[in-house]
């Protein structure tokens, strides 16, 4: 049995080639099944994200040019098109592929914690349609404990190394209670949104989105429950907002100095936190030397960002020395399974040797011998037929010089060798 993995991530292919590979929510259960339908493969995990793609399969025997041409036929793709972007890993590579994925260190945001969640959804997915079995099952969990392990005993996940996480974690540190504040976002990209989410799950009060394009600043206010208002709104909304971060592509400011002295009279010099992402600015530097009023830019955030990263990659060399013991210890359970079989035949012959005497034992029983006579002919045909094998085994490895073979005998008997 072989464990594979094949993929492709934001590291080794362009995004319109990921896209290409992606398997969604309507198509990833027949993807499953369509896959386990092949020869060979026993078990398969299908993990499909915005910046990976990977299939985790246990196979018969190893074939992973199989999984790569199922790969591309699956998505009607010829396969020297997508190759030249696929990573592949077998057994211990593929353990400890899975573990870094799982811990956030083959991510894009390094240490990022959200992958651990699309891990186990993959996990379940897979195990709903019934194309997950013992070695996948068992180490998916084990995947997920040392997940966990390394969350707790690691700083991997503590520092915020995103911009949009930056903004809310500076947030909370000035308003220790988000819950009684109210955030203005003006934006509604990919950072604004992030920032949303980010508020909104550390129980923000409000949030008030402000964008030139109404219906995209109310597509993203109603994901938490916000509301919405255009860029010529903010001066009538400002007040309201004790938390503010922009992030537009605006050549000139949307934010004046005299603008915010407006609102802070308003609102009677309760402070104001304010984040400005943009390059070039949304809100005028001069802003920052208002009284009540904590202003932050990009670059500020960077340096928080650059040391909170060199954190996590010091966490990071801590993680791979887990991942590294716990791949060994999966190798370890994965090795054992090779001598199952091996321990399963050896048990049905000693079993067969057992019935073979037993039987003859009773005949004598049945022929009139005593108790003590057919007791004695069991016990001493019994262990001469276990000790046959072994013991001229061990006779020729001997005659034959064959001394590894003498000491794994050694070790596997608990024997004392009488030549020493």
């Amino acid at each position: 049995m072989s464990l594979i993995t094949i993929g492709l991530n934001h590291k080794t292919a362009p995004v319109d080639i990921r896209e290409r590979i992606t398997f969604g929510p309507d198509i990833i259960v027949a993807a499953l099944r369509n896959l386990s339908e092949r020869p060979g493969v026993e078990e398969a995990v299908i993990l499909s994200t915005c910046n990976r793609t990977e299939v985790y399969c246990s196979l018969e025997q190893s074939d992973d040019e199989g999984i790569c041409n199922w790969l591309g036929e699956f998505h009607g793709i010829e396969l020297e098109t997508i190759s030249p972007y696929l990573y592949r890993h077998q057994n211990k590579s593929s353990i400890t592929h899975l573990l870094k994925v799982a811990c956030g260190l083959d991510s894009m945001v390094l240490g990022e914690p959200q992958i651990l969640g699309q891990v186990k959804a993959a996990f379940q997915t897979a195990s709903d349609a019934n194309t997950t079995g013992k070695l996948l099952g068992r180490l998916f969990q084990h995947t997920f404990s040392v997940a966990k392990q390394v969350r707790t005993d690691t700083a991997i996940g503590h520092s915020p190394v995103s911009v949009a996480f930056a903004a809310v974690s500076l947030a909370r540190q000035i308003f220790s209670d988000l819950s009684q504040q109210t955030a203005l976002l003006i934006g509604a990209g990919e950072t604004i949104e992030l920032a949303a989410r980010h508020l909104h799950q550390h129980g923000i009060g409000n949030i008030i989105v402000a964008n030139r394009t109404l219906e995209r600043a109310h597509n993203l206010a109603n994901q938490f429950n916000g509301y919405a208002i255009s860029l010529t709104e903010i001066p009538a909304h400002l007040a309201e907002a004790d938390i503010v971060i922009s992030s537009t592509a605006s050549p000139l400011p949307i934010l004046g100095k005299g603008t915010v002295e407006s609102a802070l009279k308003k609102r009677k010099h309760q402070p104001m936190f304010m984040v400005d992402i943009a390059v070039p600015r949304d809100i005028e530097a001069e802003v920052g030397d208002l009284n009540d009023i904590y202003l932050y830019t990009v670059d500020d955030l960077q340096e928080v960002i650059d040391e909170n990263l060199r954190s996590r990659q010091e966490a990071a060399e801590q993680a791979n020395e887990i991942i590294s013991f716990h791949t060994e210890e999966f190798m370890g359970w994965l090795r054992s399974l090779d001598a199952v079989g091996m321990i399963q035949s050896y048990r049905r012959k000693a079993e067969k040797m057992r019935d073979d005497v037993l039987g003859k034992a009773l005949k004598q029983l049945e022929s009139g011998k005593t108790p003590e006579e057919a007791m004695k002919f069991l016990a001493h045909t019994l262990t001469n037929k276990m000790l046959h094998t072994p013991s001229s085994q061990i006779r020729q490895a001997s005659h034959d010089g064959q001394e590894q073979l003498l000491k794994a005998a050694n070790a596997l008997f608990q024997i004392q060798d009488s030549r020493k």
